[in-house]
C-alpha cells in the first residue's frame, strides 16, 4: 500500500498516562515527567490530572456548548480529513487492518490512527481488548509486545503477528476497540480541551490532528508543549484574545495561526525537508477561509493531491 501520509509522520501516537514516553523520539523512553503523555483526565494546563472540582466545573461548561467536532457528522468528517494526512485516502475505515514497519524506530505501525508496537499504545490496545475478548488472535503475542515495547524490535512477533492483526481487524469487535482507544487517547481529550480554550469546530480538529501526530506529551514537541508555546504568542479565545469588532473570530484566528506555526515547526524539527501540507494547504486554508465551523463543501490539498467533501 502506498501510504505517503504515514511515511511522512515524524512521531507516532504515544501511550496512556501510566507509561511515560518521549513524543519527540517517536516512543523512546524518557525520564518521568519529561515528555510523558497525559490522559483525558489531564488539566487544561497540561501539567497533571484535574481535580474532581475542576472536572465538574469543566464538564458543566462543556455541557452548555455546541457539540462541535463531537457531532457525528463532524466526527466522520474529521476522520476523513485525518486519513488524507495519514494514508492519502478519505476511506479511514479501510485502515483498521493496515500494518507495516515504516522504518521510523517505532516497530510496527497499525490500525486506524497508527498504533505502534514501540510506543505502548498498540500494547495497551491489545491488553484492553483481550480483557473483554480473551480468545482473540492477538492475545498470544502479548508477552512479545511487552518485550518490544519502547523499541523497534520484531522479536517474538514475526512471522505471524501481521497476519494475526489483519485477521483480527476483520472483526467488528476489534474495529470498535480501535475506535475506543483512538477516542480515549486522542479525540476526546483534544476536543474537550479545544472547547475549554474557546475554539470552534475547526480549532477542535486542529487540536485533534496535532494530538495524533505529536502525541499527548508535555515536552516542547508534544501536544501540550505546542499548546503552551502557542499561548506565549497569542491568547486563546477563552483567555480574552483580541478585542474590538468581531473579537471572538479575530481572537480565534490569531491563536490558531500561532498554534499552526508551532505545529508546523515541530514537524520540521525532525526533518527540515518534511512535507507540511496537512498544515499549509489544509488546516491553514480552512482557517484563512474563515471556516471555523468546518462547513462543507470542503476542498484541500494533501501531498499534491486534491480532496473534496460535498
Amino acid at each position: 500500500m502506498n501510504c505517503p501520509g504515514r511515511l511522512l509522520r515524524a512521531v507516532a501516537p504515544v501511550a496512556t498516562a501510566a507509561v511515560l514516553l518521549s513524543v519527540t523520539g517517536c516512543g523512546l523512553t524518557a525520564p518521568a515527567g519529561s515528555d510523558g503523555p497525559l490522559s483525558a483526565e489531564a488539566s487544561p494546563s497540561g501539567t497533571g490530572p484535574s481535580s474532581a472540582s475542576e472536572r465538574e466545573r469543566d464538564d458543566a461548561l462543556i455541557a452548555e456548548l455546541p457539540p462541535g467536532l463531537a457531532a457525528p457528522g463532524k466526527k466522520e468528517l474529521a476522520q476523513q480529513i485525518l486519513a488524507t494526512a495519514e494514508n492519502s485516502t478519505l476511506d479511514w475505515r479501510g485502515q483498521y487492518d493496515h500494518i507495516e514497519d515504516l522504518g521510523d524506530g517505532n516497530g510496527y505501525t497499525a490500525g486506524v490512527v497508527g498504533f505502534c508496537t514501540g510506543t505502548n499504545d498498540l500494547l495497551t490496545l491489545v491488553e484492553r481488548y483481550t480483557k473483554s475478548h480473551p480468545d482473540n488472535g492477538l492475545a498470544r503475542y502479548l508477552p512479545a509486545l511487552r518485550e518490544v515495547d519502547g523499541s523497534d524490535s520484531h522479536e517474538g512477533l514475526d512471522p505471524g503477528f501481521t497476519d494475526a492483526w489483519v485477521q483480527e481487524a476483520q472483526k467488528a469487535e476489534f474495529r470498535e476497540a480501535q475506535d475506543t482507544e483512538r477516542d480515549r487517547i486522542y479525540f476526546d481529550p483534544a476536543v474537550r480541551l479545544a472547547k475549554l480554550d474557546g475554539l470552534g469546530t475547526l480549532g477542535q480538529f486542529i487540536y485533534y490532528d496535532a494530538m495524533v501526530l505529536h502525541g499527548p506529551g508535555t515536552g516542547p514537541r508534544g501536544f501540550y508543549g505546542l499548546r503552551n508555546a502557542a499561548m506565549e504568542q497569542a491568547d486563546a479565545p477563552s483567555q480574552g484574545g483580541e478585542g474590538g469588532k468581531g473579537s471572538k473570530q479575530k481572537a480565534e484566528k490569531a491563536y490558531l495561526d500561532a498554534f499552526l506555526d508551532v505545529h508546523r515547526a515541530a514537524m520540521k524539527h525532525e526533518d527540515p525537508q518534511r512535507d507540511t501540507t496537512r498544515v499549509d494547504t489544509t488546516q491553514r486554508r480552512f482557517l484563512d477561509d474563515g471556516n471555523f465551523d468546518l462547513a462543507t463543501p470542503l476542498r484541500w490539498e494533501m501531498y499534491g493531491e486534491t480532496f473534496r467533501l460535498p
